[in-house]
C-alpha cells in the first residue's frame, strides 16, 4: 500500500544537542461506513513529547498530528491513499484523505477497528438491503472478496511506518526550509508557490500570518476588511502581485530565488541578499494589503463592468491589472484620475481579450521589460494606450470577436465582455426599463431569480425545427437577460409569436430601442437561426466596443 503526498513535520527543540527524530507515534484508528458504497476510516497519530517551543522565531507546536480521513470505493481494488484535493475525493479510483492536525477527529468515528469483524458483516449486510431495495443484483462473492481486501488495507495502516526525519540540531533556518522542499517534491507535486511560503514561514513568520489573515478576511463578508465580490484571495495571488510590484517579476521560479537570497545577476547566494529581499517583499506586501489601495483598484472593476467575480474569466485578471495599478500609483506617481481612467480601460481589454492566460508570466515579463524605457507618468499611461490600441483594432472587433463569439460557453470571455458592455453602458433588459446591472450585483435576488438568462429562440422551438445538439441551441448568442415578468410572457413562444405582442405594448420606437440597445438584428424574429446568430455576434461585437469607446470618454 503507498501513502501518496504525506506531509513530513519538522520539530526544533533546544535541548535536544544531538539530534531529533520524529517518532513513537501513538495512533487511535477507527472506520465508518459512509454511504452505499463507500467506506470512510478516520486515522491519527500525536506525539506529544515536545512542549511548546520557539527557536529564532520558529514556533513549534505542542502536538505534531494529522488526521486522514479515508474514503474508498468498496467493491473496488485499489492500493493507494492519498491526500485529499479538491478533485481527488471524486475519483471512483482512490482512497481520499483530508489532512488535518487534529486528532480529536478520531472521536466522531463510530465503529472501533477492534470491532472490524463485525463491522464487515454489518457492511456487507447494509450493502445487499440497499441494492435488493433498488432491484439490483447482490453482492458477488468476488464482490464480498473485494470489500474484504480494502478494509484490510485500512486496518494495515497500523503497521504503516511513518517517515521519520533526522536533522542535527545545528542546522540552521535556511536547512530546514530547504530541506522541506527536498522532501515534499516527491509525492504530491509542489510549486514555487508552495516553497515560497514555506520560506516565508521559515525565515519571517509575520509576513506568512498577514498573507493567511488577509486571505481568510477577502472570503468573510466584514466591512473595513479585504473582503470583496471580485476575488477570494490566494496566498499565491498574493506572491504574485507583491513580486510582481517590487521586483517587477511575473516567474513564481525568481520569486523563490530572490527569496533564497539569491542575486538573479550572478547567481550567488548570500545571507544579505536575501535579508534585503525579504524587505524589499515585506515592504511590498504592505503596499499590496494595504485596504484602501486594493478597495480602490476592485472599484474600478465595477467602472469597468465587470459587477462580481462570476463575470471574470481569469483570476490573473485580478492580480496582473493590480500590479500595473499600483506601479502607476506608486512608482510613476501617475494622478488619480488618469490613473483610474486608464486602468479602467485596462481591466475591460485585457478581461474581454483573455489577455492575462496561457503563456501569462511570458507576457507580463515581456511588459515589464518595456516599462525600462518608461519613465515619467504621461509615458506610463502612453504605453498603456498603445498597448491597449494594439489589440482593440478594427479586425479584432469585426473579425476576431465575432468568431470569439460562436460559443456556448457562458463562461467565455467574450461572452462575460458583452455582459459587461451593458453594464457600462447602463442599457436596460430587453423589453423592459430595468437596467441589468442593477440585478447583477450579489444579493439583487430572493429565492426566485429576478431576472434570467433567457434563449430569444427558445430551446423547445429549436428542438423541434430540427437543432438536437445543446452546443447549436445554447450559442451565446442566442441569449439575453430578462426580467422574470418578461420571461413568463416568452415562456417557449417561437420569436414571431412574442415579437409582435413587445411591439404592440412597447411602440415602434421603443421596440426598435430595446433591441438595438441588445444586439437584436432588425426584424430577427423573421430570420432563420443561423443568419440569425451571425448577425447578432457581429452586433454583439459592436456593443462591446461601445462599452469601451464609453470608457474612454
Amino acid at each position: 500500500m503507498v501513502l501518496n503526498a504525506c506531509y513530513h513535520t519538522v520539530v526544533v527543540r533546544q535541548d535536544f544537542t544531538a539530534e531529533w527524530v520524529c517518532r513513537a507515534y501513538t495512533f487511535k484508528h477507527g472506520i465508518v461506513p459512509a454511504g452505499r458504497n463507500v467506506i470512510k476510516a478516520c486515522v491519527s497519530f500525536a506525539d506529544n513529547r515536545f512542549p511548546n517551543q520557539n527557536l529564532s522565531g520558529i514556533s513549534v507546536c505542542d502536538t505534531v498530528g494529522v488526521a486522514f480521513i479515508l474514503r474508498l470505493p468498496a467493491c473496488r481494488n485499489t492500493s493507494t491513499i492519498a491526500v485529499l484535493q479538491d478533485t481527488t475525493d471524486k475519483q471512483a479510483n482512490i482512497i481520499a484523505g483530508n489532512r488535518s492536525v487534529r486528532a480529536d477527529v478520531v472521536e466522531e468515528v463510530l465503529v472501533l477497528f477492534g470491532e472490524s469483524t463485525k463491522f464487515r458483516k454489518q457492511y456487507i449486510k447494509t450493502v445487499n438491503d440497499s441494492r435488493e431495495r433498488n432491484g439490483e443484483p447482490l453482492l458477488t462473492e468476488d464482490e464480498e472478496i473485494t470489500i474484504e481486501d480494502n478494509i484490510n488495507a485500512l486496518l494495515d495502516l497500523k503497521v504503516y511506518s511513518l517517515p521519520a526525519l533526522r536533522i542535527s540540531a545545528q542546522a540552521d533556518e535556511e536547512a530546514v526550509s530547504e530541506i522541506f522542499v527536498r522532501v515534499n517534491s516527491g509525492g504530491q507535486k509542489l510549486t514555487e508557490k508552495n516553497f515560497i511560503e514555506t520560506l516565508l514561514a521559515v525565515f519571517d513568520n509575520d509576513v506568512h500570518d498577514q498573507i493567511d489573515k488577509f486571505c481568510e478576511a477577502s472570503r468573510i463578508p466584514v466591512d473595513g476588511t479585504a473582503y470583496n465580490h471580485i476575488l477570494k484571495v490566494d496566498p499565491a495571488h498574493l506572491i504574485r502581485v507583491a513580486v510582481g510590484y517590487g521586483f517587477h517579476r511575473a516567474r513564481l521560479r525568481y520569486a523563490y530565488q530572490l527569496m533564497r537570497g539569491k542575486d538573479l545577476k550572478t547567481g550567488i547566494v548570500t545571507t544579505a541578499t536575501r535579508d534585503e529581499n525579504l524587505s524589499k517583499f515585506k515592504e511590498a506586501l504592505d503596499i499590496v494589503t494595504n485596504l484602501n489601495n486594493w478597495h480602490a483598484y476592485l472599484n474600478l472593476f465595477a467602472q469597468a463592468g465587470y459587477i462580481n467575480g462570476d463575470f471574470v474569466a481569469a483570476t490573473n485578471a485580478v492580480v496582473y491589472c493590480y500590479v500595473m495599478y499600483l506601479i502607476g500609483k506608486f512608482e510613476y506617481k501617475v494622478k488619480t484620475a488618469d490613473l483610474n481612467k486608464i486602468i479602467t480601460k485596462w481591466i475591460y481589454m485585457t478581461t474581454v481579450t483573455f489577455l492575462y492566460s496561457g503563456s501569462t508570466e511570458s507576457t507580463v515579463e515581456g511588459m515589464f521589460a518595456d516599462l525600462r524605457d518608461v519613465k515619467t507618468p504621461d509615458d506610463y499611461v502612453k504605453y498603456l494606450e498603445d498597448f491597449i490600441a494594439g489589440r482593440f483594432t478594427d479586425d479584432y472587433f469585426n473579425v476576431t470577436l465575432p468568431k470569439d463569439l460562436a460559443t456556448s460557453s457562458t463562461s467565455s470571455p467574450a461572452w462575460l465582455g458583452y455582459i459587461a458592455a451593458i453594464n457600462v453602458l447602463g442599457t436596460p433588459m430587453l423589453f423592459s426599463t430595468a437596467i441589468l446591472s442593477k440585478f447583477l450585483v450579489p444579493g439583487a435576488s430572493g429565492t426566485k431569480n429576478a431576472i434570467d438568462r433567457h434563449h430569444i429562440f427558445p430551446k423547445h422551438y429549436l428542438e423541434e425545427n430540427g437543432y438536437s445538439d445543446d452546443r447549436d441551441r445554447n450559442q451565446v448568442a442566442n441569449y439575453t437577460y430578462i426580467d422574470y415578468a418578461t420571461n413568463i410572457v416568452i415562456s417557449d413562444r417561437p420569436p414571431i409569436e412574442y415579437v409582435s405582442e413587445f411591439r404592440a405594448k412597447l411602440g415602434e420606437e421603443e421596440y426598435r430601442r430595446t433591441c438595438r440597445e441588445n444586439a437584436l438584428p432588425e426584424n430577427f424574429e423573421s430570420l432563420d437561426y443561423p443568419t440569425f446568430l451571425t448577425e447578432r455576434r457581429k452586433l454583439m461585437a459592436g456593443i462591446i466596443r461601445q462599452g469601451y469607446e464609453r470608457l474612454c470618454l
